[in-house]
Formats: structure tokens, sequence, C-alpha cells
């Protein structure tokens, strides 16, 4: 048994392998560090042109790229591999008779759901099961643009509308009702991806990619895993309140996460949060306490080394960050905290190293103000860095100004460099901080300001608390620490599913003909 491999289906969003950052990097560690784990990874992204940040270990057998916006035809990335005529007599069989009879009842269902959150869940998971199956007998496209679907969706939104008007926001425009069917298009793509047969399925959120570890538990009873790095609908709360969408846009939205979050709850087998922080909001959106089993991040102190500061900002009080420019990490507070240091520290640099590509307009905003503020003497943003553990060694200290996160790799990575990091307290960052740092409230650039300067001119708490951080992580936050628990938990989630570890035989439905799938559906009815 200690020889046979594992097979686990990954699937992420908006990270791993396609974009750099915290949640991609504990990917990276998973796959490179568990080297009797066989992945096939399922990457949800924005567009189609996205293009590979890693070199991928050879036990990544498959990576399968499902872009939700920017494709003519889904199909052409949700049916890798099947071929042209069976996909071709897919669509000519999506007739409007059968989109009426098959399709639209599940719809209703679907529908009568995502507004009523104290409906039964178990109705609701058998109808997302039952709607993966049309899905794969039917085509998706056609369907969903159907004249039929958007009849359906109108009416149904008018009958919530008349049924509770005091409950829901403004009367919704044409835009706002043709954007919500647009995004039912698009988020629910998962569904018409044929999910291969693996050992355990593994979603590194509980948002719309775990759709694809949903289909597995429910087609096969394949063992369920959630890691959460940041809730997702703790984020999506802050992502689209801020959002200059209109208040029945917002409404839907949110009701769409709710309804994803809850049903991905309510199947998994383990929940693990890389942060207790996490489990508060879990509890509230239905996932069982019982489930729930904090897994930490955990990273390589060979690899983050405490070092002497390099030539450029030796000599120089440096403040350094590692993180993407993007509103969630709040750099404009940042950008304030420096105005303030500055008049106490005047010779005070901050380099920024993260991708300024994630949020064009908000990297715009951020350079303005720095222009604003005259900081372009104090102020860098300095892009991507490829070698993440030379950063740390830059700077005297390290700042994180995020309104959310996880348990940040910054974070431990700072302290195993034996660089203090002042934070804001938001998230797991308590957990791995407190005692070792300066923790100051968010959104609040004078608590920063003064947690900074602390540190830049008292060199000895400086150094102090820098190697009582490193001594902290090589107690508990060591990436061995962290893999072990992952590959324990995979063979724990098996043990008690009665799965067998050898290699999986590939998905018998993979090798169903379409007419085959249509015959079995129709019988099933």
């Amino acid at each position: 048994m200690k020889n046979e491999r594992i097979s686990v289906l990954l699937a992420t969003e908006g990270t791993y392998p396609f974009a750099n950052g915290g949640v991609s990097t504990w990917c990276h560690n998973m796959t490179q560090g568990l080297e009797n784990v066989d992945f096939e990874i399922f990457a949800i992204t924005g567009e189609p042109k996205w293009s590979k940040k890693y070199a991928l270990p050879q036990n990544i057998k498959n990576v399968y790229q499902i872009p939700l916006w920017g494709t003519e035809d889904p199909s052409e990335f949700t049916r890798t591999g099947q071929i042209f005529a069976d996909v071709y007599q897919q669509k000519k069989q999506t007739s409007d008779q059968e989109i009426q009879l098959h399709f639209l009842p599940l719809f209703r269902k679907f529908l009568a759901a995502l507004f009523q959150e104290n409906d039964d869940i178990e109705d609701q998971i058998a109808n997302l099961h039952k709607l993966y199956h049309y899905f794969q007998t039917f085509d998706y496209k056609a369907t969903l643009t159907s004249r039929h679907v958007w009849s359906t969706f109108k009416n149904h939104l008018l009958k919530e509308r008349e049924e509770k008007r005091a409950a829901l926001p403004d009367k919704e425009t044409l835009k706002d009702v043709t954007t919500a069917m647009q995004w039912i298009y698009h988020y629910f793509m998962p569904l018409s991806v044929r999910i291969p047969k693996t050992d355990i399925a593994h979603t590194t959120i509980a948002g719309f990619s775990g759709i694809v570890g949903c289909i597995s538990k429910l087609e096969y009873g394949t063992p369920l895993l959630v890691t959460e790095h940041g809730v997702f609908i703790r984020e999506r709360y802050f992502a689209i309140s801020a959002s200059k969408i209109s208040s029945f846009a917002k409404y839907f939205l949110m009701r769409m996460s709710v309804y994803i979050t809850r049903l991905i709850y309510h199947l998994a087998d383990q929940i693990s949060p890389v942060a207790n922080f996490n489990k508060r909001w879990e509890l509230r959106f239905g996932a069982a306490l019982h489930k729930i089993v904090t897994i930490y991040n955990g990273i390589d102190p060979h690899v983050f080394v405490p070092g002497e500061k390099p030539v450029a900002t030796r000599g120089t009080p440096t403040v350094v960050a590692a993180t993407n420019i993007m509103p969630l990490k709040d750099i404009e507070t940042m950008i304030r905290a420096c105005d303030i240091v500055r008049k106490e520290v005047p010779n005070v640099q901050f380099r920024i190293y993260g991708s300024k590509q994630v949020d064009p307009a908000y990297t715009k905003k951020c350079m303005a103000l720095i222009k604003h503020l005259r900081l372009q003497d104090h102020f860098l943003l300095a892009g991507y860095h490829n070698n993440p553990a030379e950063i740390y060694n830059e700077g005297d200290v390290t700042v994180l100004s995020s309104i959310s996160e996880a348990f940040p790799y910054t974070v431990l990575e700072s302290m195993a460099c034996a660089r203090p990091v002042v934070a804001t307290d938001v998230g797991g960052v308590r957990e791995a901080l407190e005692g070792y740092g300066i923790l100051v409230p968010p959104r609040d650039a004078q608590a920063l300001a003064n947690g900074l300067t602390t540190l830049l001119k008292d060199i000895e708490l400086r150094q102090r608390l820098g190697k009582e951080g490193r001594e902290r992580v090589l107690l508990m936050f060591r990436i061995s620490q962290s893999l072990d628990a992952y590959l324990n938990t995979y063979k724990a989630l098996m043990a008690s599913h009665g799965k067998k570890t050898e290699k999986q035989n590939e998905d018998r439905t993979r090798q169903l003909s379409t007419e085959q799938l249509v015959s079995m559906w129709k019988d099933a009815l």
C-alpha cells in the first residue's frame, strides 16, 4: 500500500498554474512536494489567453483550463478530447423540444433555490447532479442561449418581484436581467466539463470551481476535501459591495455565491481552512463543525533564510512587501502610511513587489496617489519578483495592509528571513504573528505608520522579533508539516470511503457516444 499512488482532482479558480500569488504558491508546493500523488488540475480562468506561470512537476498528469469568458463556444475547452462528431451530434439534438422537456424543469428548481436559502439542500444537490447529466448529453451554449430559457428566467424574476416586493432591492432593469443571465451562463460552465474518476477531489475554494469537486462526489462517491484560503463568501461580500453595479445585480450575484458555497460545504467530507479564523464564516454558511480541520500553510526554512541587505538598500531604512497590486491588499493605505512614516524617517524607502496587471485600473489609481503625495522618491511599485526569498532580505521590515487575508505566505516567509512584520489584523494573520510582530487595524494608515516607525527606529526590538519569528516558523510552520497533514488527510478520506489507492481506470463516460448518453438520459426520465 505504501508504494501505491493516489490520484487527486485539484480544482483551482483564477490561480494555479495560470497566475502568481499565495494560493498558487500553495498549489505548487503541494504538487511538487507530494511526489506519490498524481494530480488532474481543473483550472477556472478568466479568459483563454492566460498562460502557465509555473514549470509543472511530472506528477501533474493533465491541466484542463476552463475559461469562463472570452470563448465563442465553451465546448472548445469543456469537451477537450471528445471527437468532433459527438460534439456536433450533441449540438444538433439540442432542440427546443428537448430544452423545454428536459432542461426547463431543472432550471426552474435551480432558480427557486437561488432565492430560498432554507430550501431542502439535498433536493438542490440532486438537481445539480441532474443538471450535470443534462449538459453531458445536450449542448451547453445552445441550451442557455435558448429563448425558452430566457423567457423562463425573466418570468421567474417577475414572480419573485411580485411575491417578495419588500425583500428585494430596487427594481431590476433590462440590463440587470441580461447581466444576471450572463452570470449564470458563465459561472456554471464547469457543469459542462467531463469529470474523470480519481481517488480524491480537492478544491482550493468554496466557489464556482468547487462545482467540479461536487460533481466528482455525486458521480463517483469521491471524497471531497475543501481547502479554504481566503473565505470565498467573505471575499465576495467585500468585492460585490465595493463594485459599481446596481443593487439588484449585487443581490443576485451574492445569491449565486451563497448558493454554491452552501452546496460545497454540505457535500464536503472535510473542510480545511488554513487558519482557525475562517471557521466562523464556514459555520455561518452551513459547514458542520465536525468536518472542519485546520491545516496551516508551511514554508521551506531552507529557502527562506536570513541574509545581509544588498548594496542597493544597505544603509537605507527599507520597508518591503510581497503582494499583487489589487484593492483587497489596500495598497492605498500603505501609500498613505508611507507619507506619515517619512516625516519621522525622512530617507525611508517602500519597495512593493508584485504584479501590476491583476487590476490595472487600481494600479493606475495607486500611482496617481503616489504622485499626488509626492512620494516618487519613497514608494516604488517594483513589479513581479521571480525570487521571493530575496525580497525580505532587501528590507528591514515587511508590511501587509490587506483588508482580508487567509494565512498569508508573505508573513511566514518574512518571519523565516528574520524580518519582523507589521500587518493588519485580518484573517489568520494573528495566528501566525501575534507576539512576533505588530498587528494593526485594517484601513488605518496612522496605526500602520506607527508600527513601521517603531520597528525602523528600534534596532534591538527589530532584531529580537526577527529572531523569535524565525524560531516560530521552524517550530510550527514548516512545509513538511503541511504536506504531511494533507497526505494523511487524503489517506484517511480514502480509507473512510473504502477507496482503493491503485490507479483508477479512465472515466467510463468518456468512451460513450452522444447517442448512448441521450439514450441513458431518456431512459432515466
